[in-house]
């Protein structure tokens, strides 16, 4: 046997080949005869489309097709529903997809021997628009009189509501010694990866269309485009390259189906790349939301009453709003038991660019709220932050919002205790402001959250994985077949850790396949924290099965295994009682800023994070995904403001959109892990890639009100916001 490879920090199997430049990504791409694609975007957030003249582009030198709405054979797409053309313009079988609704939808594609040749004839193409009226500000697209978005999907622009009702919150309001009130906005955010959406679309050998492109979910990439396509699954063929980030943004198709329309009516293959105003102004973003809280608890510090509103802004089309809203309405009361819940969460069709996943999935919103309205009502009862969460932490067998138990082991507790003790928390029974020493003053604060681990709601969550040993006496190579996504959080490599650990042989003599719809069974989404724990019990499986044909004498010994997760169930519409999740994830945090009151400039000193991981397969690994959550979060929270102006988008490239350098991060960041084991987790491993990014933002922002003295509900806390509050500014 060789040391254990579970619970160590082997280095990523991926790593040389992407220190060395040898790995590619979807731009690196190539194949003989391949000519380029450039796509016209609407510009505009909403208008008809009255008609599209392509003689002009066509005729451009080099250009060898243009495709509008009437070429696409079915023209709608989606994720969760298909509320999205294709190619929005006249012509189409479908109703209502001449009609722009962002200022991201695509129009028309050009084909050209050239990327100069294809940008060029994009500006030959004519298009006559009809403007119309502009809905974006999701509470004026509830009202009964605003115009409807999707008219063949109802008469409301409100595409989700998610209603929990548990006990009687008018009853607990009136016994309630302390209420609290506050209202609170969350801005949209960019996911600004490395890599902007690119792919090449071919024929392959077998007469498949073969779309190699970044995503997070390769078989339902696949039925999206050959549902638009109006070809069999089978007929498709998705292939993932390296992937430069995610972070839930590749979710969404972006130019998938566009290029696989092209290599299918032209056999030839069809790459395009695209820029990073593209990039910005065409994808989803971080849900905007709105969020209302009432909050009431004893004067002994028990959390009695709370009663929630939550608005987020879906922007143009579905993308996951459902999903992510669904998140937030369970974690909107944070990781706390109380007896008496109102929550109403409603997602809202606008001209925005669309709300999409992202990074924590709908939580980091809904914890902002929660852990502001839990850091005013300890300063109003006079007590620490910390012993308050702690008198009222989840613990084993406390019911939800949602009316059930939470999954065993519930883990909060530990999460605050070493979040505590390894920042030196001191105890703190009464809010002082700081004196200040010239104009810097400091202060820290403290927050925490959970989230679900795995899909949700009723869904049969599952996850293929196949293993082939090859040798004969002994073994000498294996094959680790499975298709889920490395989008740089190190899954190819825990999985080659684990296949390792059962067989007993080194990493090194693993050969790690991936993301590959034609030889590989489905491997569910790179999202909800779900890869660790639902692929690894996956490749345990196989790896299990297959061992055991190996000491039978089958050589080689190959085994498929599909894992399946304990059940869950859909929210009831009234009442929202349900089994949403099969486990959850916690996480604590404190926080130590600084903050200039004359100029308004809030510096985060130090960050502490403890996450509850379950077993940490690849210890550094795990370090890495906190501090990378953490820096992302603290962009979110402090730095990052994407601006819209009557629907366009003012910050289209990262020259005007600001993402956090070296010299603006946080100074120092202490990653706790904390490992109390999943029992259905392989070797107890939970997910935790979303963990550290969930509560930062309510963190920071209790450690501007210990510094300052005022409580800023809407970040990022930029020098401009923090000097209104402040008063020095109107």
């Amino acid at each position: 046997m060789t040391e254990h490879s579970v619970g160590t920090s082997h280095p990523r199997i991926d790593a040389r080949g992407k220190v060395t430049g040898k790995t590619n990504y979807s731009g690196d791409l190539t194949k003989p005869g391949m000519l380029f694609m450039k796509i016209l975007f609407a510009e505009r957030p909403h208008a008809r489309v009255k008609d599209i003249r392509i003689e002009k582009a066509l005729a451009a030198p080099g250009v060898e097709a243009v495709y509008t709405a009437k070429d696409v054979p079915v023209n709608e797409y989606g994720l969760q529903i298909t509320d999205q053309p294709v190619l929005c313009g006249p012509g189409s079988s479908k109703p209502y997809t001449d009609i722009v609704r962002f200022v991201g939808d695509q129009v028309a594609v050009v084909v050209a021997q050239t990327e100069v040749q294809a940008e060029a004839a994009l500006k030959l193409i004519e298009v006559d628009y009809e403007d119309l009226p502009l809905l974006l500000d999701p509470r004026a697209a509830m009202r009964p009189d605003a115009p409807i978005l999707h008219p063949d999907r109802g008469d409301t622009n409100v595409c989700v509501h998610y209603k929990i009702r548990k006990g009687n919150v008018d009853e607990a309001f009136a016994k309630a010694d302390v209420i609290v009130e506050g209202e609170y906005q969350t801005p949209v955010q960019e996911h600004a990866y490395l890599q902007p959406e690119a792919g090449l679309a071919y024929i392959d050998e077998e007469g498949r269309i073969t779309v190699e492109s970044a995503g997070q979910w390769t078989h339902a990439d696949r039925k999206d485009i050959a549902h638009a396509l109006n070809v069999p699954e089978e007929k498709v063929r998705v292939i993932y390259p390296a992937i430069g980030g995610a972070f839930g943004g590749r979710e969404d198709l972006s130019v998938q189906i566009v290029i696989a329309l092209a290599a299918m009516k032209l056999n030839k293959p069809i790459k395009i790349i695209w820029s990073r105003r593209e990039s910005m102004i065409g994808h989803g973003k971080r849900h905007a939301v709105i969020l209302r809280a009432k909050w009431g608890a004893t004067k002994d510090g028990k959390l009695i009453a709370m009663e929630n509103e939550l608005i987020g802004d879906g922007g143009a089309y579905m993308y996951t709003t459902n999903k992510v809203l669904g998140n937030a309405t369970i974690t909107s009361t944070g990781p706390y038991f109380v007896p008496n819940v109102k929550t109403d969460v409603y997602g809202v069709y606008t001209n925005n660019v669309p709300g999409a996943a992202f990074r924590g999935f709908g939580a980091p919103q809904a914890l902002f709220m929660a852990e502001s309205q839990m850091n005013k009502l300890a300063e109003k009862l006079g007590m620490d932050p910390v012993e308050f969460r702690l008198l009222n932490a989840l613990k084993d067998g406390d019911t939800l919002a949602v009316g059930t138990p939470t999954p065993n082991p519930v883990s909060i507790t530990q999460c605050l205790e070493a979040a505590r003790d390894t920042f030196k928390w001191k105890k703190t029974t009464k809010y002082k402001v700081k004196s200040p020493k010239g104009s810097i003053v400091r202060g820290r604060g403290f927050a925490a959250g959970f989230k679900n681990v795995g899909f949700s709601f009723g869904y049969k969550e599952n996850c293929w994985a196949k293993v082939e040993i090859h040798g004969n006496g002994s073994i000498d190579h294996v094959i680790l077949h499975q298709a889920g996504a490395d989008v740089g959080q190190g899954l190819h490599t825990v999985l080659s850790q684990m296949a390792s650990e059962v067989l007993g042989v080194p990493v090194e003599k693993i050969e790690f396949r991936g993301s590959d719809t034609a030889t590989q069974g489905n491997p569910g989404s790179a999202s909800a924290s779900r890869l660790t724990f639902m692929a690894g019990n996956a490749v345990k499986g196989a790896a299990e099965q297959a061992l055991q044909k190996w000491k039978s004498e089958e050589r080689p010994a190959v085994a498929e295994f599909a894992y399946f997760a304990p059940p869950t169930t859909p929210m009831d519409k009234e009442t929202g009682y349900s089994m949403p999740n099969f486990q959850y994830a916690y996480v604590a945090q404190a926080a130590e800023v600084e903050v200039d009151i004359d100029t308004g400039h809030v510096r985060v000193l130090r960050i502490t994070s403890a996450d509850d991981v379950g077993k940490a397969i690849n210890p550094e690994q795990v370090v890495g995904q906190i501090e990378g959550a953490i820096v992302q979060a603290h962009g979110y929270a402090v730095l990052e403001e994407y601006k819209t102006k009557n629907g366009l988008v003012m910050t289209d490239q990262l020259s005007t959109y600001l993402i956090p350098t070296i010299w603006d991060i946080p100074e120092k960041v202490d990653s706790v892990i904390v490992e109390v084991p999943d029992p259905n987790g392989p070797w107890g491993a939970r997910g935790m890639g979303e963990l550290p990014y969930l509560p930062l933002a309510a963190a920071i922002a209790a450690a501007i009100r210990d510094a300052t003295g005022v409580w800023i509900s809407e970040f990022p806390f930029t020098p401009e916001r923090v000097l209104k509050a402040l008063g020095k500014i109107k």
